[in-house]
């Protein structure tokens, strides 16, 4: 008998048949031994929906009582499970997160887990009943709603399988695993059967939208086995495990990552001096906006050149700032690009190989495609190209790593 922990997202759980969908799944579970733990998102679409009301009322909701309407959509969802599964004779009871006592901090919107009280999960299945536990909220010191911020649901359910030393969380979704790359893009995209933590988290972290990076963080950190499937098809999914030795003997790409939401800004002709690149990026940080790839050139006259890239929603702003900045430090101009894209190859692999660098240039060479920055790291290596050339990057690297999957024979 295994302790698991079930996490089903908003489309899972979006209408009534697909909630009926979800309790014939679990009660199988059930019937077959296990110990279950089941976290639920609010319906798709319905966290939107009350935020909507909210700002019918004011544009800028207060935080403390935002947490409390947006928290009513995991209250639904877990009650209509319940009876769900007590229609079908399997005992179980639904628990918020005030009533389980999930403690977080008193970052409303975004709050922080800092402790879960066990107790009545493990009595409840100490007594034969499946536990259903709304995801994304908590409570905090003061007894007040707190909520996790988008996709929050994935990380109560990490944070309970951490606490209850759960033999493995299940993270159920609208993919049946983590692929080589988006199938979408690249149609000989492979299902991973295994991927480590490290690699997952270099995935979400640059545009694979498979699993929140908290979560995957939380994961790694408690060593949480954690398993993606589809909520609907049966499969083996992909697990997620601190486990490398498998995957060093497999190839050194494990996927391809690439974000379209990517702009650059680059400021020109700056006295080449030291404390320069504060003088540049501490306004920006100032500003609350989050600078990813840099690149400073230093030229012949002593001036420098200096790169970076942000979100494409925060350009306008950052670009603002930078041009105030220019003017203050002497800068000859500003200039950006909004045209552009971020495509990634990542594997722990490369710890043990060399010239993969080289092997994706060449790639991307032999497709005409210039490359803009560069960025790396020990499992990952980035490049700014522009966005055009981003679906042909992708299927060449993908070709050029040997991820294509062979054949499709109902793999």
């Amino acid at each position: 008998m295994a302790l698991i922990v079930q996490k089903f997202g908003g489309t899972s759980v979006g209408s009534i048949e697909r909630i009926e969908q979800v309790a014939e799944k679990v009660k199988k579970h059930r019937e077959a031994g296990d110990d279950l733990v089941v976290v639920l998102s609010a319906m798709s679409g319905e966290t939107n929906r009350l935020i909507d009301l909210a700002k019918q009322i004011t544009d800028q909701p207060v935080p403390r009582e935002l947490d409390v309407i947006v928290s009513t959509g995991e209250q639904v969802t877990i009650a209509l499970l319940t009876m769900a599964l007590i229609k079908r004779g399997v005992p179980a009871v639904s628990y918020t997160g005030n009533q389980v006592r999930i403690l977080t901090d008193s970052a409303h919107n975004k709050a922080r887990i800092l402790q879960i009280d066990d107790q009545k999960i493990r009595a409840d299945l100490k007594e034969g009943r499946v536990v259903v536990v709304a995801g994304f909220q908590g409570v905090d010191e003061h007894g007040s709603i707190t909520t996790l911020g988008r996709g929050g649901s994935d990380t109560t359910g990490v944070a309970l399988a951490a606490a209850l030393k759960a033999d493995e969380c299940q993270i159920y979704t609208d993919v049946d695993g983590v692929y080589t790359t988006d199938p979408r893009v690249v149609p000989q995209a492979r299902r991973l059967e295994k991927i480590t933590f490290e690699e997952m988290l270099e995935m979400a972290s640059l545009g694979s939208k498979v699993l929140q990076i908290r979560s995957v963080e939380f994961a790694g950190k408690y060593n949480v086995p954690l398993r993606v499937l589809h909520s609907f098809k049966e499969g083996p999914g992909t697990l997620i495990t601190i486990d490398e030795e498998e995957s060093m003997e497999q190839p050194i790409i494990s996927g391809i990552a690439f974000n379209r939401d990517e702009a650059k800004l680059t400021i020109r002709g700056v006295p080449d001096t030291p404390g320069v690149a504060f003088k540049i990026l501490g306004p920006i940080s100032a500003s609350n906006i989050e600078v990813d790839m840099i690149v400073q050139n230093v030229s012949h006259d002593n001036t420098t050149d200096f790169t970076f890239t942000v979100h494409r929603n925060e350009y306008e702003k950052a670009h603002s700032v930078l041009e105030n900045t220019a003017r203050e430090i002497g800068a000859r101009e500003v200039v950006g690009d909004t045209k552009i894209a971020k495509v990634s190859i990542v594997g722990v692999g490369m710890r043990s190989h060399a010239g993969v660098a080289s092997r994706m240039f060449e790639a991307l060479a032999k497709e005409s495609i210039n490359i803009q920055m560069i960025s790396t790291s020990e499992i990952k290596v980035s490049v700014v190209i522009e966005e055009k050339y981003l679906e042909l990057a992708v299927r060449a690297l993908h070709t050029a790593f040997e991820l294509d999957a062979p054949a499709r024979q109902g793999e």
